[in-house]
């Protein structure tokens, strides 16, 4: 893909995670199953790159060290636009990183601050996304559920598009 397209298709995703800020995380587990969670996406404009804190003593932490494959979802019911990003993990301990990304809201969960011996971060690296961006607000919503059994045509006011960021 050239880096022109790959980049507006950033940019488009970016705008459609704006504000949404919590996603569901989900990596394989230590025994083939399948573990979402939800988890806190660091204030970031995306570029390609997502970036979430967890504990060192995480079951996450050992999840990907033996499977970085992991999947992101992000769901605005608000605006009606869903996000699914595929991607590859990994789990990194970078105190520089970490004041960067620090927020207040992280103290909860790490009171020693950015130089809490348990704070980690996980970095992703975005390999593909599917996205449904349909029309925002209830009214919408309907509007499009309506005109789509009229037209026999499912999603007739929604955009799906799957994106290959490699």
């Amino acid at each position: 893909m050239p880096e022109h397209d790959r980049q507006q298709h950033i940019r488009q995703l970016a705008e459609m995670i704006r504000g949404i800020d919590i996603a569901m995380f989900t990596t394989v587990g230590v025994d083939g199953r399948l573990y979402s969670r939800p988890l806190g996406t660091q204030e970031v404009e995306f570029d390609g790159d997502l970036w979430f804190a967890t504990a060192a003593d995480s079951p996450k932490v050992a999840e990907i060290a033996l499977n970085p494959r992991v999947n992101v979802a992000y769901a605005s019911t608000s605006g009606n636009t869903y996000v699914s990003v595929a991607g590859t993990a990994r789990v990194i301990d970078d105190r520089a990183k970490a004041e960067e990304l620090w927020s207040p809201a992280m103290k909860l969960f790490f009171p020693g601050g950015p130089d809490d011996p348990n704070l980690r971060l996980i970095h992703v690296s975005a390999e593909s996304a599917e996205y449904w961006d349909g029309p925002g607000g209830l009214l919408g919503s309907a509007l499009s559920f309506v005109l789509s059994a009229m037209n026999d045509e499912p999603g007739a006011l929604a955009d799906n598009g799957v994106v290959d960021l490699r």
